[in-house]
């Protein structure tokens, strides 16, 4: 009997819950699964703690490359149709699915509908019980505190998964009781503006009892902090700012059932002040707590040039470095890196250096020059016909093997082209099974038919010719039956992200004349091995002091600045659909080179991989599951489905 009334106290919100039930007779036979143990959940300090890891364990798992749909969905990474290992799901579909066209309403892919959730029922649960101080009677109030806080944050980033998936949403900020009448069960979405002030009402009563830094690195990195809240609103208004939700036409007719408006479809430049100051506020508790862009310690026996690639590979893959904002712990990068890395020499294998992973051109091309701006407004390099063949020289040997011919469009590269990608005779130092001493004679991929990155193996090969070195860990060691990599949290917010933000908000609030946009973005291009976007326009780009006047132009270099420094880590998914281009870009062929032919001039054509279909304004959000539909009527679908 205490059971059931444990049960009926704190019973979710039906509806967000089922998808695969045709009554709600049927789900109300199903008990959660905590029940049994809810008694004995909050009667002490390490009760309440286990409680408190199970709402941190809804987390994504973004450093799995079958778990984040930002890495396989859109089109920054390709993989082979022939889906060997890792990506071998027996038939059942993925997120390359959605890349392929294949999203449906019946059993949406890479859905978080439940998950999530399911997570928000057991934050809600937790705070209605650590709240009540006659309950966990051994916590001190300050612990407390800060655990209430933490919860609340997560429930904020859930909520943020959400909004960023499928717009407007049902807020359920309390579970309802299992007693209550039907009418309050069948809830519907709420406006987008109310979602987004809800989060950020969460997140602005909980931050401050939270930490600025993580005191006990060895069992609470990853754990919530101020710096991590503020990053998480600054994401979520930047959402809401965006040309998707703000100011959106195509969602003049979504509205539920009682005629109420979900998204205004009206222009508010008072969002982008508000992401501004989000963003800024994010960076400035940052850097309080001591978060830095990343550099990496000079090694004397490597050439500036590997130094400064270790700097861009570092970033991503030195554990818990100085840049991270949030790293998350439940998420390690040991199969992402099998997956991507190439076989370097005869001595690799394709079985445990699968080279799956692979750029399709466009973002390959994304790059600057080694002058820091498009390769189609250097005036002082020509780029026109990038597959003209060109033998690397004993000064470019750092970057290109000495003596190796590949495509002109592989020279004469920004430092991030080549920390990024490896590519047909591109260097690739490691420093397990270095051959050479130092960075001389060092390691260079060898990529067509027949060599040793190309064997031909079956799904087990890069499909054009660019492969994701980014995240690869420099002392991964590969060996005839296996890849031993040293794994890394996956970086799910560093600093270069809040300062891309805050330049991109600051020239939709502001204009282009604004200081600050080139201070922030010149941190990281300086980083990057680059000289400042005016001195670079100026000095390389016809009429580039003209153009940085106008802020359409800025927009779109503060979005290629965004595409470069955060290329492969999931951000250009989610950045396509909130900017509303992704019907452009997402409409482009997949294209690489002409992996299967053997001598350069072969090799270096460029073939059609894929010709992608993305259906506007369908495919911007995820549909919400056919099936809900049928146990609340008052659920209204997104556009499109």
């Amino acid at each position: 009997m205490k059971n059931i009334m444990q049960l009926r106290k704190i019973w979710p919100v039906l509806v967000l819950l089922l998808f695969t039930v045709s009554s709600c007779k049927k789900f109300l036979d199903v008990v959660p699964d905590n029940v049994p143990t809810i008694d004995n959940a909050f009667t002490s300090k390490n009760e309440a703690e286990k409680f408190l890891f199970t709402c941190y364990s809804y987390l994504p798992r973004n450093g799995d490359p079958m778990g984040n749909p930002a890495f396989l969905a859109g089109d920054e990474m390709w993989i082979p149709n022939s889906r060997r290992g890792t990506f071998d799901t027996g038939g059942g579909l993925m997120n390359w699915d959605i890349a392929l066209g294949r999203q449906n309403s019946a059993n949406p892919i890479s859905g978080v509908w439940v998950s999530r959730y399911q997570a928000i029922r057991q934050c809600n649960i937790f705070l209605e019980n650590v709240s009540d101080e006659n309950k966990v009677f051994d916590l001190t109030t300050d612990l407390r505190a800060r655990w209430l806080a933490e919860v609340n944050i997560l429930k904020a980033y859930y909520n943020f998964e959400l909004l960023r998936m499928y717009g407007p949403v049902p807020i359920v900020d309390k579970n309802i009781d299992i007693d209550a009448p039907t009418s309050e069960m069948m809830v519907t979405r709420a406006p987008f503006d109310d979602c987004v002030n809800y989060v950020v009402s969460l997140i602005d009563k909980s931050v401050t009892a939270l930490p600025v830094t993580i005191s006990d690195r060895t069992n609470e990195l990853g754990r919530m902090t101020q710096p991590i809240a503020l990053a998480i609103k600054a994401k979520l208004l930047l959402l809401a700012a965006s040309p998707l939700f703000n100011g959106n036409s195509d969602y003049g007719r979504l509205v539920n059932k009682d005629g109420t408006p979900l998204v205004k479809t009206t222009f508010d430049k008072a969002k982008w002040d508000r992401a501004a100051q989000a963003a800024k506020a994010a960076i400035d508790v940052s850097e309080l707590a001591g978060i830095k862009l990343y550099t990496a310690v000079p090694n004397g026996v490597l050439s500036p040039f590997t130094n400064q690639q270790m700097t861009l590979r570092n970033v991503i893959s030195e554990r818990w470095n100085s840049e991270r904002v949030w790293g998350l712990s439940n998420s390690y990068a040991g199969q992402l890196q099998r997956v991507a890395m190439g076989c370097l020499t005869s001595s690799f294998t394709p079985n445990n250096s699968n080279a799956q992973l692979a750029a399709p051109m466009k973002i390959a091309n994304l790059f600057y020059t080694k002058n820091g701006v498009p390769m189609d407004e250097d005036k002082t390099l020509n780029f026109t016909t990038k597959n003209d063949l060109r033998t690397s020289t004993r000064d470019e040997r750092f970057a290109i093997n000495e003596g190796y011919q590949t495509a002109r469009v592989n020279f004469d590269r920004e430092p991030r082209f080549y920390a990024d990608l490896g590519f047909d005779g591109g260097t690739w130092y490691m420093i397990a099974n270095n051959p050479g001493v130092g960075d001389e004679g060092t390691f260079y991929m060898q990529a067509k038919y027949s060599q040793p990155g190309n064997s031909g193996a079956e799904g087990y090969y890069n499909e054009t010719g660019y492969f994701i070195k980014k995240l690869v860990e420099v002392n991964l060691v590969n060996s005839a039956t296996a890849n031993t990599v040293k794994q890394y949290d996956w970086p799910e917010i560093r600093l270069a992200d809040l300062y891309l933000m805050y330049a991109e908000a600051l020239n939709e609030a502001t204009g282009p004349t604004n200081d600050d946009i080139y201070k922030y973005l010149d941190l990281i291009r300086t980083r990057a091995g680059l000289l400042g976007v005016k001195d670079s326009w100026n000095a390389y780009v016809d009429n580039g002091a003209a153009k940085l006047n106008d802020q359409a132009y800025v927009r779109q270099l503060i979005r290629r600045e965004r595409g470069i420094e955060l290329a492969f880590e999931g951000s250009r998914f989610w950045d396509l659909r909130r900017w509303k281009t992704a019907a452009s870009e997402l409409n482009a062929p997949i294209s690489g080179w002409t992996i299967s032919q053997v001598s350069p001039v072969g090799y270096y054509q460029t073939r059609v991989i894929y010709n992608q279909t993305f259906i506007a304004p369908r495919d911007y959000l995820w549909p919400i599951q056919s099936g809900a539909f049928r146990v609340n009527t008052n659920l209204v679908q997104n556009p499109g489905w």
